[in-house]
């Protein structure tokens, strides 16, 4: 017996924040959530997101066991900046049962159109500001820090639905092996004329954290505007953002371009936190996974270039070869063995022709998929 049920309890809040771990307990790949990131994120009143927008959690059960979650989401914010009526589905998890699937996107289509959505778009959680995309090629490896995972028939799944494809997003790899200085020498060059120019390249400053951070939020929110379901951040959601970051940051892998002080770009990579995660059960901190974080975290052997933007008016003067030149720099001095660029729009011919002329190899690509409802 099959039936599709709301999370309307503490109880089903924590089946829907752990049926993963039972999903993927086979897949060596997978790495869990930390759990009480994940119970704020989707608790109403915990994060900001919620104050703007609305979501409704399910979960489907057979024969009184969990077999497959999902979230129907309405981001106000994202149809106000984008004049549209979009709907989105995110936490997608399911046995590979097409009927199951099909019995929690019903429930989704349902209380989308009660919103007055015309499309469901996804997987989001809960935005292109958050984790998104689904696995669609490179399932030979673990996703890195605060990128999706899933098994390969989740798009047959959503195909089968009728879901299409919107776009792709690609992760290119940087192997330690491949590295060669050219991009560094040619930045270091390019700097020079750029401060010839007043703009200067600098780490970020934590000891300013909260001034960085909002000149961070500007930056971000003009830079990225341009692409493909984007939705600013507001104050209260991208320092909730900072504020988890300014763990992990390290100051060599934040990079800001100021002309005459006035901030025009930033660089973010961030440790890969997921090896660490990957050996914390069930992503409970508590009572040993805190050990672990804290004994592991020196170990990670890989970044996350998670953010690479520039305003208007100052972009193709060399300030994006700059913040990669000097990173990969950095990586190669505190011997990592690998870094991540992710993700990039397929059809950002810019940034995808500046990787590959770096030698960096696109090995991962996740797809937003749409469907009118």
């Amino acid at each position: 017996m099959k039936r599709v049920e709301q999370v309307d309890s503490k109880q089903k809040l924590k089946a829907f924040i752990d049926f993963p771990h039972q999903l993927y307990k086979d897949d060596p790949y997978y790495v869990p959530e930390l759990y009480i990131a994940q119970k704020d994120l989707l608790t109403p009143g915990k994060h900001p997101f919620h104050e703007h927008s609305s979501i409704q959690l399910y979960l489907a059960y057979q024969d009184g066991e969990v077999v497959g979650r999902i979230a129907a989401i309405l981001n106000n914010n994202h149809n106000a900046f984008n004049n549209t009526q979009d709907g989105f589905f995110g936490f997608f998890d399911c046995v590979d049962d097409g009927e199951v699937a099909d019995m929690l996107f019903k429930e989704v289509h349902q209380w989308l159109v009660g919103k007055g959505a015309e499309s469901v778009i996804g997987p989001m959680n809960f935005s292109t500001n958050e984790t998104c995309g689904l696995l669609v090629e490179g399932f030979d490896s673990s996703p890195v820090a605060m990128m999706p995972y899933n098994y390969s028939y989740y798009m047959q799944l959503l195909e089968k639905l009728g879901f299409q494809k919107k776009v792709d997003l690609l992760a290119y790899q940087f192997l330690a092996e491949n590295y060669n200085d050219k991009p560094y020498r040619l930045s270091e060059v390019i700097r020079k004329r750029l401060e010839q120019k007043d703009i200067i390249i600098r780490p970020i400053n934590l000891k300013r954290f909260n001034e960085e951070a909002a000149s961070l939020r500007e930056i971000y929110n003009t830079a990225w505007d341009k692409n493909l379901g984007f939705v600013p951040m507001t104050p209260k959601e991208f320092d909730h953002m900072a504020k988890d970051l300014k763990m992990v940051i390290d100051p060599d892998f934040c990079l800001i371009a100021e002309h005459k002080g006035k901030m025009v770009g930033f660089s973010l990579a961030i440790p890969d936190i997921n090896q660490v995660f990957k050996k914390i059960k069930k992503g409970r901190l508590l009572p040993t996974g805190i050990f672990k974080l804290l004994l592991l975290r020196k170990k990670i052997n890989a970044v996350r270039i998670i953010a690479l933007g520039v305003v208007e008016g100052y972009r193709k003067l060399g300030i994006e070869a700059c913040f990669y030149g000097s990173a990969m720099q950095k990586y190669r001095e505190k011997n990592m063995k690998m870094a991540e660029a992710s993700w990039i729009l397929e059809n950002n011919a810019l940034m995808n022709q500046g990787l590959l002329n770096m030698d960096a190899k696109p090995y991962k690509r996740y797809r937003i998929y749409e469907k009118s409802i």
